[in-house]
């Protein structure tokens, strides 16, 4: 009989996610380029907001790559740099300027160690797909933000490694490429955890890889394995690896293109009820935002 109480098979086994990135810590920059590349993008978007904050929560801060551009342009800021995996909280302390203090937590996003209403900014660049569902962490954003704070995040949308899941597809049944959710689940979620304004916009990028191996190899490097709970465990065969590589399908140059959906997000605590567009809980573009911060400005 089966134990209603198991997880599925597609569903995340955390204790594996977790092992995985601290295993990883040590050498994740030296794979991580696309997800430097995301954290720049979303380090970009604060420049669009007219938002002084002091007291900033990096959430899922990994080795600390955005320790620096936070301090950088928040000038007088206090960053709290968290992640679940506490090798990557010790990589990204030691990343920090010698003269700016940085207070590192090892704590999972579904149940911050922080005080209500005690930070102004969560910076949460590439770590919601590492849930089954964001949903809790989104409340507990909105708990731990104080009136009028500031959610800036990135995480990957359902094309993300399609080519990947597809080749791997043509091998087997089980899952080999984690699900990750559709933008308006997202926004859903949002929404339900009481953030207002939300602001969802879509980009996908694509990476090239001599084979398909390869990309499984900066997987494996920078900890992003395969953490379904209904995964194959222990090591994949030489035929399996051979077949992917077979179905992996390549550009007219030969090499093997991996496509990623990244969502980027914005939403704010709220203050007070307010008229218009966004304060009805929809998700709306990038060109919103520009717009709602134009009349905030207009408007004093």
């Amino acid at each position: 009989m089966t134990d209603p109480r198991a997880p599925g098979p597609a569903e995340l086994d955390r204790r594996a996610v977790r092992a995985a990135f601290d295993a990883a810590a040590p050498g994740y920059d030296r794979w991580a380029a696309l997800q430097g590349t995301v954290r720049e993008r979303l380090l970009e978007r604060l420049d669009l907001i007219a938002f002084a904050p002091q007291r900033v929560l990096d959430a899922g801060c990994g080795t600390g790559g955005a320790i620096r551009p936070l301090l950088g342009a928040l000038r007088g800021s206090q960053v709290v740099a968290l992640d679940f995996a506490s090798a990557m909280v010790r990589a990204a302390r030691r990343r920090r300027p010698w003269f700016r203090t940085v207070h590192g937590v090892a704590a999972d996003c579904v149940k911050l160690p922080l005080a209500s209403g005690s930070v102004d900014l969560v910076f949460c660049s590439l770590v919601l797909q590492w849930l089954d569902d964001p949903a809790p962490a989104f409340a507990e954003f909105r708990r731990v933000l104080a009136p009028r704070g500031l959610l800036l995040f990135a995480t990957f949308g359902p094309d993300t490694l399609r080519e990947l899941r597809a080749a791997w597809g043509q091998v087997d049944a089980a899952p080999h490429v984690n699900r990750f959710l559709d933008v308006h689940d997202v926004g859903d979620a949002l929404v339900r955890a009481g953030l207002a304004e939300p602001v969802l916009d879509v980009e996908l990028l694509r990476t090239r890889y001599p084979d398909a191996r390869a990309l499984m190899r900066e997987l494996k490097g920078m900890g992003a394995h395969n953490a379904a709970s209904g995964r194959r465990r222990g090591l994949t065969g030489r035929g399996a690896l051979a077949a992917v590589e077979a179905a992996y399908p390549r550009d007219a140059a030969g090499a093997a293109l991996a496509t990623w959906e990244v969502v980027y997000g914005t939403a704010w605590a709220p203050r007070a009820a307010k008229r218009g567009a966004l304060a009805r809980g929809g998700a709306v573009g990038l060109e919103a935002l520009r717009a709602e911060l134009r009349g905030r400005k207009d408007g004093g």
